[in-house]
């Protein structure tokens, strides 16, 4: 008998969606990916089309995200075992603090 992760994984690639679900690991594993630091002002909230969507709590830290994106992706692809996100896109979150 198989393990229904090895089936739903080939079910996945059939369909076309393994890739996608790689960079949806991206999101939800965006706090251990960036630290605690950057975790408690930034979320992840999507993943589209190689790029990972991410809330910032404001323009100072939005400008300092931007020197990161290089680095930010390449740990990313680290961690994920693939380059699944090409693209880092920050925005400010609606409201103030997103957390």
């Amino acid at each position: 008998m198989e393990a229904l992760s090895g089936v739903l994984g080939r079910v996945l690639a059939r369909l076309g969606l393994d890739r996608t679900m790689r960079g949806w690991r991206a999101v939800d594993e965006w706090p251990r990916l960036v630290g605690p630091r950057l975790a408690s002002h930034t979320r992840a909230t999507t993943f589209r089309d190689g790029t990972l969507h991410v809330e910032v709590e404001g323009s100072a830290w939005m400008h300092e995200l931007g020197f990161l994106k290089r680095d930010l992706i390449q740990r990313i692809h680290q961690h994920l075992g693939s380059d699944e996100v090409r693209d880092v896109r920050f925005v400010i979150a609606r409201g103030g603090n997103q957390r």
